[in-house]
């Protein structure tokens, strides 16, 4: 922003009765210094007259310095080029125009001010002073005035420019901590849809079982009926915590939210794909699984957790092997491997499905590696997470 634009703004704003009493009181007091030291000792004669009238006038035009200042200093300066009680108030009007206007403005009405005076020393004399020196000194006085006016105009404009960039810093600040939090829970409620996907998956399990084995013992419908219920009642809490994330504009708070697993969930999540009918072979030979960081861990269970679901969405009723191998300083091994169902050799979902679409995305951003492939009847899920030392 120029300084053109500052004194635009200056002007537009409609300065209240402090300023104009703050501007009106140092001018008065400086009028009235002018007379009285011209006068002191000198007699009255007709220039007295004319000084009482240049002062009441320039004390009448000095609020005006406020809204134009450039006009009103303008007939400040031709009324000091006739009387010395219009100086105070001609160096004030000159000082504000340096403050608000383009510095080329403010040099020439500094200009103006030093040739008026320059004028009036020509015809009235300066106390004994030579003209010579009393015009260094006008001069040197306006040139004070336009560097203290330049420093103010800079100040001003540096502290606008301050508060400008708290406001933006402010705004900055508060998008990136709506940004952080949608990602936040985002994060929370894709962890809770790959929980609900396999709680899902689970109960058709069960279901697929009443429906095909009506011929059951009453003890064995029972059990799987007590099972889908109990799933059915997780699976409904887990998605009204998913609904409840995605609607609330308040940050997640963590007691609200189910613990984030870790490698030693691996087993019990084995565990509840073998009651629900699947056999699963876990081979695990990880160093110090409790050690690892949440990342690595959280991935490792995601991975494994993807891979018996689709194991039991596309190749119910085959066996599933799951490897886990590795500890700190290398990295963590995970292979999912179930053989086809005969009468599908590519499964379906897993060569673009939203599942494995996001279980990729999830390994990169742990640093890792996802690949999966049939190979001989066989589908494989493998990824390769590094574990920091």
């Amino acid at each position: 922003m120029n300084s053109f634009s500052l004194g635009t703004d200056d002007c537009a704003r409609r300065p209240g009765a402090a300023a104009v009493a703050a501007l009106l009181g140092p001018s008065g007091v400086l009028i009235a210094v002018a007379i009285l030291g011209w006068w002191i000792d000198r007699p009255p004669g007709p220039l007295l007259a004319l000084d009482l009238a240049a002062g009441a006038l320039g004390l009448l035009l000095t609020p005006l310095l406020l809204w134009r200042p450039v006009a009103a200093t303008a007939v400040l300066t031709v009324l000091a080029a006739v009387s010395p009680a219009a100086t105070p108030s001609a160096t004030i009007g000159a000082l504000q125009v340096a403050r608000r206007r383009r510095a080329r403005v403010a040099i020439a009405v500094a200009v103006a001010g030093v040739a008026a005076h320059a004028a009036r020393g020509v015809w009235r004399s300066n106390g004994g002073m030579s003209y010579g020196w009393w015009l260094a000194l006008i001069t040197i006085g306006y040139g004070a005035l336009l560097g203290w006016g330049a420093w103010a105009q800079a100040r001003e404009a540096l502290i606008r420019s301050l508060r400008d960039r708290t406001r933006r810093a402010e705004a900055e600040q508060g998008r990136r901590v709506a940004e952080a939090r949608m990602l936040e829970r985002r994060k929370i409620a894709r962890e809770m849809h790959d929980v609900l996907a396999h709680r899902l998956s689970l109960l058709a399990t069960f279901a697929g079982a009443l429906e095909f084995r009506p011929d059951s013992s009453p003890e064995q419908l029972s059990r799987a009926a007590g099972v889908v219920r109990d799933g059915v009642h997780q699976a409904l809490e887990e998605l009204r915590e998913v609904i409840s994330l995605l609607r609330d504009d308040d940050p997640p708070h963590s007691e609200g939210i189910r613990p984030q697993p870790v490698l030693a969930d691996v087993p019990r999540l084995i565990e509840e794909s073998r009651d629900a009918g699947t056999e699963v072979l876990l081979r695990e030979a990880v160093d110090e699984p409790a050690e690892a960081p949440p990342a690595v861990a959280r991935t490792a269970y995601r991975v494994v957790q993807e891979g018996l679901t689709n194991a039991r969405k596309h190749a119910a009723g085959q066996p599933v092997q799951v490897a886990l191998r590795g500890g700190p300083g290398a990295s963590l091994e995970i292979d999912v491997r179930n053989a086809l169902t005969p009468e599908r050799t590519t499964p379906r979902g897993w060569t673009g499905g939203a599942g494995l679409v996001g279980l990729t995305e999830r390994v990169h951003l742990a640093g890792g590696q996802l690949d999966h492939q049939v190979v001989g009847g066989e589908f494989r899920l493998h990824a390769s997470i590094p574990w920091p030392a």
